[in-house]
């Protein structure tokens, strides 16, 4: 078994993807797999079983290494490049590599274009296409440019389209492959764009025109540098885009291909309940397969009664996977129970309208409900003595009482009032001596509490609110042991400057709020101690409000 460790702890893996998804019939498209961790040693995979649907027409491999904080990690890319031999759905079935093995992968091949096919009397020409030919405002659709030329050429890469009310953003670095047009044979650079219409209505792309110059064929001398000026143009193309539907309301308008939304870090059963007082991490993510994270909603949760909610700063971006834009928002959440008993979040629910199946959809989050026990060392409610023993009720007397024998009741009743005597004394004599160790503490008291002073101080002049929290919780406690939180703290103070400054130091830790000065406003309130306040005799004991303020 220790033998099997470094093994372990290195295995590989592995992943196969394809450059694309979509091919016409003469095209190739490169199959990418890509092995992570140990790659020494590793064997190109078997692509025999392939040979019934593609020509493999070659085979690369690159390995790259990289060390990212000190932790070196290798990659081992195998490329292979396929040419389908039919049309059809094709399956790449899963293959071994490093002694794992891939996901199948799926490739649709339709036919060959006969436009395009008409073109290939020419040695450059080029493609365009949308998909889909139409939409709805805000929906993402998806510009194809493809560049054919036969022959080496130079020149720029044809620019992006222009169009008057669109968002036009690239999706990747392009493509480079080679195609099949009219038993010719073309290298192709292909390019997509993502299109976001900003309003209803018919929407022209105006043609996208290639400039540059192509080595002549007929001249022995075209490798030293004869060419000749060469052009393509990609034909317009026209989209209708629809507007948001007439009942829609007034939420967020959402037109995604896939949208999902959850809420992570609830407690399971095998962790321990919350209880009042500690944070309860949760966090919130929102991801949408044809919007951008600007498009989607700010994610936030109802007041909870029972618990304040302290939201953290949102991590939002986007990705693409070559075809579609994938926005994702993530939102977490600091709550903190206030009262013991049971907390509920309501059920969140997020409207958005399916562009695949041209339908509205609800993403919902169900409700959670989790008990909160008591803080802890939080003094536990006393149930009521029955009346009857608070009103020293006895049975009435049976015979049996009447019948027992006579007791010497004067000694006792002399012994009884001994004893009061003597307890008397000794609760003068204990509450004598507790004023005299209130008044004049021990030393090491004295000593726990400066030191405690000291090093709240010095926290309170960082930036860590954290730090800030534990040092004057430690310091209170030197002086009032009973003291548990913040919330406690806060109620025993009675000057106004050290509540507010607690109140500003709560925010900051658990609500991220702006620090501008706070250490030295922190620090100033609490130079000269505590300003403890002084119980009043008919108060009520009990658990003061753990935050008292709310955010809004």
């Amino acid at each position: 078994m220790l033998a099997l460790i470094p093994a372990l702890a290195g295995a590989a893996e592995v992943t196969a993807t394809l450059d694309r998804d979509h091919v016409q019939l003469g095209e190739t498209v490169t199959l990418n797999v890509r092995v992570q961790g140990d790659t020494g040693g590793v064997a190109a995979p078997d692509l025999r079983a392939l040979s019934q649907d593609f020509q493999l027409l070659g085979t690369s491999q690159n390995n790259s290494l990289s060390v990212i904080n000190g932790k070196a990690s290798s990659e081992l890319t195998f490329g292979v490049a396929l040419r389908p031999r039919h049309v059809g759905v094709l399956q790449i079935p899963a293959l071994s590599v490093a002694g794992e093995r891939t996901a199948p992968l799926q490739l649709t091949v339709a036919a060959p274009n006969p436009a395009a096919a008409a073109a290939t009397q020419r040695d450059v020409f080029m493609e365009s296409q949308v998909e889909p030919a139409h939409g709805y405002v805000g929906q993402q659709l998806t510009y194809v440019v493809r560049l054919y030329y036969a022959n080496r050429i130079g020149g720029d890469a044809p620019p992006p389209p222009q169009v008057d009310g669109v968002e036009v953003s690239a999706l990747g670095k392009g493509l480079n492959y080679d195609a099949e047009r009219g038993e010719r044979t073309y290298h192709v650079l292909e390019q997509r764009y993502a299109l976001i219409p900003q309003h209803a209505g018919q929407v022209e792309i105006p043609p996208v025109d290639f400039q540059g110059e192509a080595a002549d064929p007929n001249d022995p001398n075209s490798f030293f540098g004869a060419t000749v000026p060469v052009s393509a143009s990609a034909p317009a193309q026209t989209i209708e885009v629809k507007p948001v539907p007439a009942d829609w309301g007034g939420s967020a308008w959402l037109p995604a291909r896939q949208l999902s939304l959850s809420l992570d870090g609830w407690p399971t059963a095998q962790d321990a309940p919350p209880r009042v007082g500690q944070p309860l991490n949760l966090t919130m993510n929102l991801q949408a397969s044809g919007l951008s994270y600007e498009a989607l909603p700010a994610l936030s949760l109802p007041p909870l009664d029972g618990a304040t909610v302290y939201p953290d700063k949102p991590v939002t971006g986007n990705r693409q996977d070559g075809e579609w834009i994938i926005g994702r928002r993530q939102q977490s959440f600091a709550i903190v129970p206030e009262r013991a008993g049971t907390l509920t979040i309501p059920a969140t629910t997020l409207k958005w309208w399916n562009v695949l199946t041209d339908k509205m959809e609800v993403a919902q989050i169900a409700a959670h409900s989790v008990t909160v026990l008591p803080a802890v060392g939080a003094a536990a409610a006393t149930p009521a003595a029955p009346a009857a023993a608070v009103q020293g009720e006895v049975p009435a007397a049976t015979g049996a009482v009447a019948a027992a024998p006579s007791t010497p009741w004067r000694w006792i009743a002399l012994a009884s009032l001994g004893l009061w005597l003597l307890s008397v004394l000794a609760w003068w004599l204990w509450q004598r001596r507790r004023r005299a160790s209130s008044m004049t503490p021990p030393a090491a008291v004295r000593t726990s509490a400066r030191s405690g002073q000291l090093a709240f101080l010095a926290a309170a002049r960082g930036s860590d609110p954290a730090a800030q929290v534990r040092t004057l919780l430690a310091w209170a406690r030197a002086e009032r042991p009973a003291i548990q939180h913040l919330g406690e703290l806060s109620a025993a103070l009675d000057d106004v400057a050290q509540r507010t400054a607690i109140e500003a130091l709560q925010q900051r830790h658990y609500a991220a709020a702006p620090s501008h000065d706070a250490g030295a406003n922190l620090a100033e309130a609490f130079k000269r101690g505590f300003a403890w306040r002084a119980a009043a005799a008919d108060e009520e004991p009990g658990l003061p409000p753990l935050y008292p303020f709310k955010l809004h």
